[in-house]
């Protein structure tokens, strides 16, 4: 919308009402104030829900990979030859054998449930990022070496160097029944992926390590597949899918966290729509500023009138008054919600600090710190919405300034 100099410097005066129109300007603070911090909480709840989706399904996936191939009977016998028709699956980008099996720990007196993995030489070193204490490359096959998570190790009380044993309660037979098989390891490096439950439970060896622990010979318990995009991993893995049918189950991680990813995107949806609602109050808080004006400014509009300007000139005027404050409200709301994205954390520990309590316990949150990551699409979307409904709230006011019939304003002046 192109201004002339004219229009514009009434739309300038009438941003900046006089001293007599204080109620107007109060009101104009209000609506840019409305619009800004509902601008600014849609920016940092769709970045939070986002980055708690991306992290946890990078936590997740980054453990589990996309899909699991699981064997009838918690086993797979003739794993090489699966393993080989997977890797050669067109958009399959890296597959490895696993073994996981829920078992019992003791250390000093104390007991816990922990869920034993037996990983390749490969995954054991990619887990070497998250190692707090200790070294990822001491799990060695045939040595009782091995990683546990930090909670775990919070929870059992083990340091480096202490000997933990793990229980398998298929143990071997004697005269008296089966005897729990019982092995001591050594801990020798100590992880933290990030997600409560992973860094609770589990306790990564070799793979060889966990067959013998185990007592399964050279079988497998699952396969663990990453492709080359999570949100496809249905369609890729469809024909080794059908090869597999009555040998493997094949799983994926939308089907194995359904329920938690379902929870998220219906929240994000809720949360978007509740905070939507107050973009739309701001709309309305512009609306009343500009019906206040023009109400207010009655006679001045009749004397432009009668001074030449045309209805198109007041329509334009009273547009851009109003478009004005919902593009600085917006910009200010952008702002104030990158800003508290980039100082989320310190504001989550202030406010534990204050108030006592612990906001972002991760035995409830899975994480165990606030994500965040914005997706500039959605901010475009916010920005658009937020200018948009600004614009029309202006479109009644400004005609009913346009529509002003200075006769009738000014016969009795």
């Amino acid at each position: 919308m192109i201004l002339s100099p004219f229009e514009r410097t009434i739309a300038r005066r009438y941003m900046l009402p006089g001293r007599g129109e204080a109620v107007i300007a109060l009101v104009a603070s209000i609506s840019i104030g409305v619009v800004m911090l509902s601008v600014a909480m849609l920016v940092v709840v769709m970045s939070v829900m986002n980055g708690f989706r991306a992290e946890l399904l990078d936590k997740i996936v980054g453990l589990n990979g996309h899909a699991i191939i699981q064997g009838y009977g918690g086993r797979i016998e003739n794993w090489e030859g699966v393993l080989q028709d997977v890797r050669k699956t067109d958009g399959v980008v890296k597959a490895s054998p696993l073994i996981e099996q829920p078992l019992m720990v003791t250390f000093n007196g104390r007991a816990d449930a922990v869920l034993v993995r037996g990983s390749t030489p490969q995954d054991i070193g990619e887990l070497s990022a998250s190692v707090v204490t200790g070294d990822m490359s001491t799990l060695k096959v045939g040595e009782n070496n091995v990683a546990i998570g930090s909670r775990l190790a919070t929870n059992l009380g083990a340091r480096i160097g202490d000997v933990i044993t793990l229980i398998n309660p298929q143990g071997r037979a004697t005269p008296f029944g089966t005897v729990p098989r019982q092995v001591a390891y050594t801990v020798t490096a100590i992880f933290e992926v990030g997600v409560y439950d992973f860094d609770k439970a589990f306790v990564v060896m070799p793979i060889p390590n966990a067959q013998t622990l185990l007592l399964i010979g050279d079988s497998i318990q699952m396969i663990e597949v990453t492709t080359t995009d999570a949100d496809k991993v249905g369609e890729i893995l469809a024909p080794i899918e059908q090869k597999l049918q009555g040998q493997a189950l094949l799983t994926d991680w939308k089907a194995n966290n359904r329920q938690l990813f379902e929870a998220l995107q219906v929240e994000r949806v809720a949360m978007f729509f509740a905070l939507s609602i107050i973009v739309l109050v701001a709309a309305f808080n512009i609306l009343s500023s500009l019906v206040m004006l023009v109400r207010s400014k009655t006679r001045d509009i009749a004397i432009l009138r009668t001074m030449g300007a045309t209805r198109q000139s007041l329509l334009k005027i009273f547009v851009t008054t109003g478009s004005a404050i919902g593009a600085i409200g917006t910009f200010a709301g952008l702002a104030l919600g990158f800003s508290i994205l980039l100082f989320r954390q310190p504001i989550v520990r202030g406010i534990e600090i204050i108030t006592g309590q612990n906001l972002w316990d991760p035995q409830i949150r899975f994480l165990t710190e606030l994500p965040a990551r914005t997706d500039p699409f959605e901010v475009l979307a916010i920005c658009v919405m937020a200018m948009g409904l600004s614009f029309l709230a202006t479109l009644y006011p400004a005609y009913r300034a346009a529509g002003t019939d200075p006769v009738e304003v000014l016969r009795y002046e």
